[in-house]
């Protein structure tokens, strides 16, 4: 297993935000990544860097980043997926094979354990409608368990997996059988839905920075209270919607969440509505970072 000292994290977030760790390990097998995780037991675990802010000024301790864990097979309707695959390609591949339920993943760019980690959803789609099982490791038994659907207490951007000190280690779904040309028919309609709606990798984001409130909107709520477009160091909210923040070239961790303090508070003062981050954070915050985040979250 590969492993470096010293090494910078923001090439592996879709944000491009990161400051250095001092060790990030890169398993290439769901065995390593378990060697890992016993050398390494308080390590932060990354796929793809989606869904995140790393510190500008690093992490302390072990990273692990499972992007090279990316094996996956389909076998009728039934696809095993390790941990580190990307979810655009398994998307992709179900489809070649005219198997749907994972359109909506089409263009989420995360990885499959974060996907089952947080119950990804979009397009009236969600891992937990083709979810079967997952292996995990359990951090604190030092044990690899398999999870059933039961076991997972799915909800909205929740599973079991938040609460508890585990690691996916692959995870087993179920797809239905359908028209190829049907299956890529609807993941273009979501690609063009998220070209409209949501800003490319070109422009550095990590997706959603709220989750949506019971009934409502999170970026109806940003816009309505005026966040479009406003700028903090190098964090910008996206003008075409409030509910992304860009990093329009040296953003920084500082930047990004004094953006989302803004945000929150906009929203917070003209409705009585906390949002709840959907992005979350890591890493050696500074003074005023840990007072922010602690606001965020303690809603």
């Amino acid at each position: 297993m590969r492993i470096e000292k010293d090494y910078e994290l923001k090439k592996h977030t879709t944000f491009q935000i990161g400051g250095k760790a001092d060790i990030v390990c890169f398993p290439q097998t769901a065995d390593e990544l378990v060697e890992a995780l016993k050398e390494y037991p308080d390590a932060l675990v990354l796929g793809n860097g989606s869904d995140v802010l790393i510190s500008s000024d690093g992490v302390d301790g072990a990273v692990i980043i499972t992007t090279e864990i990316n094996h996956f097979e389909i076998s009728g309707t039934r696809v095993t997926a390790d941990c580190g695959v990307k979810a655009p390609i398994l998307s992709r591949s179900a489809a070649e094979q005219g198997l749907s339920g994972m359109e909506f993943m089409f263009c989420i760019p995360g990885t499959i354990g974060g996907l089952v980690y947080m119950n990804a959803s979009a397009h009236s789609q969600s891992i937990a409608e083709i979810f079967t099982s997952c292996k995990v490791f359990d951090i604190e038994e030092k044990t690899v368990k398999t999870l059933k659907k039961a076991d997972m207490k799915f909800a909205y951007r929740k599973t079991v997996l938040s609460d508890k000190k585990y690691i996916v280690l692959s995870a087993e779904f179920e797809l239905k059988q359908s028209n190829t040309e049907e299956v890529k028919a609807l993941m273009e309609r979501n690609a063009e839905f998220r070209k409209q709606k949501q800003p490319s990798l070109a422009l550095p984001n990590a997706g959603s920075v709220f989750k949506n409130p019971e009934n409502d909107s999170a970026g109806r709520l940003l816009e309505k209270a005026g966040v479009k477009a406003k700028i903090i160091g190098g964090a910008k909210v996206w003008e075409n919607h409030a509910n992304f923040i860009v990093n329009i070239g040296y953003a920084s961790s500082n930047d990004v969440l004094k953006l989302m303090y803004k945000m929150y508070n906009e929203v917070k003062v003209r409705y009585t509505i906390e949002l709840h981050p959907e992005v979350k954070f890591f890493g050696r915050a500074n003074e005023e970072e840990k007072e922010i985040w602690q606001t965020l979250t303690s809603n």
